[in-house]
């Protein structure tokens, strides 16, 4: 088994507060890894019909069961436990004493904010990161590899080819979340949805735009994308507030939480197909961008990543915002260090009288600059 990094986190929530929600997306080893961290604690999924409608038709004997506490998995799906949750854990002076999964934060978020606010700590855990799957000693040398691949813990944990897993991953989830979430009769005009939002992969979020590609109206778009953030398969990068007195641009940026499963439903199959494909390097900023979120994320730490475009077309890929602190970070697709890498830092640095940044490159060397704007290969840990 593949170590997670975010156990360390868990552990150390779970002495601080009485509950922690372990949320993510289906398949990201929320389940596997709450159960290694806690093999001694009681789970139970809620996934099971017979033991959702138990909890559902009778909360308080269904958690008279656990007296010390339990596994909750996918707990977004009973919201009527919630209120019973809440005097528990109020009467209990006991931390760490449920662990509550879910992979919808929408329906999640709902329920907690109206029980458990307070009394509950949050973790986020995406698919496999680089440095996790380095540290087991199975990241691959070639990145096209893992743009296809992506981070599901099922494809290397059970040898499937990504592709097919991916697929089955996409009907699964439109069957399942994207009908939980909100009842979508037409789900073919879902699904392309998702496949033209794949394409758009680093671009600036148009709604108006892709309403008119998939026949319908922005506000319809609106509601779509909030379902994909909140089954947390898009992540909306958000353009930093500070204009720096020039006009910038206010749309987010699309992304999605995993590089092969974007790759998948644009029907990319192998690395040939990849290598040609206008999107390579969209897909490369996306795996990145991600990358530094599962950073942020497995230690408990919220999202600070931003973009930063002006109207005449200057960008920074991403600014990491420390307590209003900005510093500057350029993706490059290419595995060849040139001087086109540095001129996008360059200018930022001249535009806020400020010095440094990185930049992550397809290739594997590593340069410590004297101007401390330095290069890291796109394996590298250290994001």
């Amino acid at each position: 088994m593949i170590d997670r990094i975010a156990k360390k986190e868990l552990l150390a929530l779970c002495d601080q507060f009485k509950a922690v929600a372990v949320i993510g997306p289906r398949q990201s080893g929320k389940t596997t890894l709450t159960r290694n961290a806690f093999p001694n604690k009681p789970y139970v999924s809620l996934e099971n019909p017979d033991t959702r409608l138990f909890a559902q038709d009778d909360p308080r004997g269904f958690l008279s069961q656990f007296p010390d506490g339990a596994i909750l998995d996918e707990a977004q799906k009973t919201p009527q436990l919630f209120s019973y949750l809440q005097q528990i854990l109020d009467e209990s002076s006991t931390t760490g004493k449920f662990i509550i999964t879910g992979s919808n934060n929408f329906l999640l978020q709902e329920s907690i904010v109206q029980s458990l606010a307070g009394r509950i700590a949050y973790i986020k855990l995406l698919p496999f990161s680089v440095s996790e799957l380095k540290a087991a000693d199975i990241i691959p040398d070639n990145v096209n590899n893992f743009l296809i691949k992506g981070g599901y813990p099922p494809i290397y944990d059970q040898n499937i080819p990504p592709y097919k897993w991916h697929q089955n991953y996409i009907n699964t989830y439109l069957e399942k979340d994207v009908r939980q979430i909100k009842n979508i009769i037409n789900l073919s005009l879902f699904e392309r949805f998702l496949r033209l939002c794949a394409g758009r992969v680093g671009q600036l979020l148009n709604m108006n735009s892709l309403g008119i590609e998939v026949g319908v109206d922005s506000k319809t778009i609106a509601s779509w994308i909030s379902i994909l953030e909140s089954s947390f398969v898009v992540y909306l990068l958000k353009p930093h507030h500070r204009n720096f007195n020039k006009r910038v641009v206010k749309m987010p940026k699309l992304y999605f939480y995993d590089s092969g499963l974007a790759a998948a439903l644009l029907g990319i199959q192998n690395e040939s197909q990849l290598d040609t494909h206008p999107v390579k390097g969209s897909l490369f900023e996306n795996m990145i961008v991600v990358e530094m979120l599962k950073t942020r994320f497995n230690s408990g730490l919220s999202d600070n990543l931003f973009f930063w475009r002006d109207n005449v077309g200057n960008e920074i890929d991403i600014l990491v915002d420390e307590a209003g602190a900005l510093y500057p970070i350029e993706i490059k697709a290419g595995k060849t260090i040139n001087n086109d890498y540095f001129k996008g830092i360059a200018f930022w640095n001249k535009l806020t009288d400020s010095t440094g940044g990185q930049i992550i490159y397809a290739g594997n060397e590593k340069q410590l600059r004297s101007n401390k704007i330095n290069v890291y290969p796109w394996n590298n840990t250290e994001f």
